[in-house]
C-alpha cells in the first residue's frame, strides 16, 4: 500500500500542474461590498467596452448585465433553433417590439435571467460579444443575457450585471476553458478587505506555492434534482454540493440524524456552497443544536452571553472574547468530510460577526424546519478561504482559513 506522504506528494504535484495553466487563463479582482457584504469583479463587455461590475454569483447558470446604455458593433443575439441555444439550454424564442439593440432583438434564444436578490426571474434573450479583462486576452463570442436596469433591485449600489459560475456550459469558467483550451477549473478567494481573485484554469504557481500544505480536498457530488429557479424535469442540480457527514463543534460532534446532511431522491437536503447567502443557513434541526453546543462551549472559555440581535440566535459580550490572528478566539466549527480526517475548520474570523461595540454573534442563520438544502454554505464563511472547483476531477480543495497560516486573499 502507498504512503500518506507518497499521496500528499502526488496531491501537490497535480494541484501545481493545474496552476500552471492559469497563466493562459483568466484572473479577474474580486472585492466586497462594505453595505451587502455582496462580492463583485470588474469587466469590459463589447466593442466600446463597457464597464461592468458584476456579481458573483456560484449557483447562477449564466451572466447577465444591464443593456439599458450598452452599444457594440460586435454584439450578436443567438438565433433559436441553431447549436449555440442548445448547448445554452435556451427556453423557445423571444422577441422585442423595440429599435433592434443589444437585448431587443427578434427570432432570439429565450434565457430564464434570475436575480436571486430581488427574487425575479425573466425572460431574456441570449446574445455574444467579446468579454475583456484587463490586460488579459479577450473571450470573444461569450455567451451572456441581457437584464434592464428596473431589475438590477438587490444588486450593491453600482453593481450591473451578474457573473454565473454555475456547473453548465455557458458559465464563465467553462467559457473560457473552451475558449483557450484549459481544464475546466477556477478558484476563488472572497477578502475581507482589499482584493481577492477568480482564477480560471487553475491558481497561480504562486498561490499554491504558499497554501499548498494546507489544502484538503473533497467531492464536489451531484445533487440528482435541480435547484434551479427554471428547469426541464430530470435536469439534474447546477450547484456546488459536497458530503458533509456531520458537525463538530469545539471538538464534539452534534448529535443530528445523518438523513439531514444526505441528498434525498427528491434533491432534498445535503450541503451546497453560495456566494448569495450572507450568512450559513443550517435547518432547524441542525441549527438548534449547534447554537446550544456552542454556547456551551464558549461558557465553558468564560464567553459572556448577551440578548440576541436578529436574526442571529447567540450573541456574547465583545470585551469576554479574546482576539487572535485569525479572529475572535471562540470554539471552532468543523465540517467534517469523507476520508481520513478532512475538515473543513470555520475559526473565529468566519463563525463570529460584530454586530455593535459591545456584541459579536454567532454568524448562523436558521434556515427554517422545511429547507430545500439542510446546509447552505454562506460568503461570510467563505472569506479569507482559498477554494479551487476542478471539474475535471469533480474536487473540491480548500484551505480553510488562511488567517491562520498568517496569509490573507489580499496577499496572494
Amino acid at each position: 500500500m502507498a504512503s500518506s506522504s507518497h499521496y500528499s506528494i502526488l496531491f501537490v504535484l497535480a494541484i501545481l500542474i493545474s496552476a500552471s495553466s492559469a497563466q493562459n487563463g483568466l484572473i479577474l479582482p474580486l472585492r466586497k461590498d462594505a453595505k451587502t457584504s455582496q462580492f463583485y469583479t470588474t469587466l469590459e463587455l463589447g466593442s466600446n467596452r463597457a464597464t461592468l461590475t458584476p456579481i458573483i454569483d456560484l449557483g447562477a447558470q449564466f451572466s447577465w448585465f444591464q443593456c439599458d446604455n450598452y452599444v457594440s458593433s460586435t454584439y450578436s443575439p443567438i438565433p433559436c433553433d441553431s447549436r449555440k441555444c442548445e448547448i445554452a439550454r435556451g427556453i423557445g424564442c423571444v422577441g422585442c417590439n423595440g429599435p433592434v439593440r443589444p437585448g431587443c432583438t427578434n427570432d432570439t434564444c429565450g434565457a430564464s435571467a434570475w436575480n436571486p436578490f430581488q427574487g425575479a426571474l425573466v425572460s431574456e434573450g441570449f446574445g455574444e460579444d467579446t468579454l475583456y479583462a484587463k490586460n488579459q486576452r479577450p473571450v470573444s463570442e461569450y455567451t451572456f443575457s441581457c437584464m434592464e436596469s428596473r431589475f438590477m433591485e438587490g444588486l450593491a449600489s453600482g453593481a450591473n450585471g451578474l457573473v454565473g459560475l454555475a456547473r453548465t456550459e455557458i458559465s464563465l469558467h467553462k467559457q473560457v476553458a473552451n475558449k483557450f483550451n484549459l481544464p475546466d477549473r477556477f478558484s476563488l478567494c472572497f477578502p475581507s478587505s482589499g482584493l481577492g481573485k477568480l482564477s480560471i484554469g487553475g491558481p497561480s504557481s504562486s498561490t499554491i506555492s504558499t497554501i499548498s500544505k494546507s489544502l484538503k480536498a473533497t467531492p464536489l457530488i451531484v445533487n440528482p434534482v435541480s435547484t434551479a429557479p427554471a428547469f426541464t424535469v430530470g435536469d439534474p442540480s447546477d450547484e456546488y454540493f459536497i458530503d458533509v457527514k456531520s458537525i463538530r463543534v469545539g471538538g464534539e460532534t452534534l448529535s443530528v440524524k445523518n438523513s439531514y446532511f444526505s441528498i434525498d431522491k427528491d434533491g432534498v437536503g445535503g450541503t451546497k456552497i453560495s456566494t448569495i447567502q450572507n450568512f450559513t443557513a443550517l435547518h432547524n434541526s441542525i441549527y438548534k443544536p449547534l447554537t446550544r453546543a456552542f454556547t456551551k462551549a464558549a461558557s465553558d472559555m468564560k464567553i459572556k452571553s448577551v440578548a440576541a440581535v436578529e436574526p442571529f440566535r447567540a450573541c456574547f459580550s465583545s470585551d469576554s472574547i479574546s482576539r487572535t490572528p485569525a479572529g475572535p478566539s471562540v470554539p471552532t466549527i468543523d465540517l467534517i468530510l469523507p476520508g481520513n480526517d478532512i475538515y473543513w475548520r470555520i475559526s473565529g474570523a468566519n463563525s463570529m460577526v460584530e454586530v455593535d461595540e459591545r456584541r459579536m454573534c454567532l454568524a448562523f442563520v436558521d434556515g427554517g424546519s422545511n429547507p430545500r438544502t439542510s446546509v447552505v454554505i454562506g460568503a461570510h464563511q467563505l472569506e479569507e478561504n482559498f477554494l479551487e472547483f476542478d471539474l475535471v476531477s469533480s474536487q473540491l480543495k480548500f484551505s480553510s482559513s488562511l488567517l491562520v497560516q498568517n496569509q490573507s486573499c489580499s496577499r496572494l
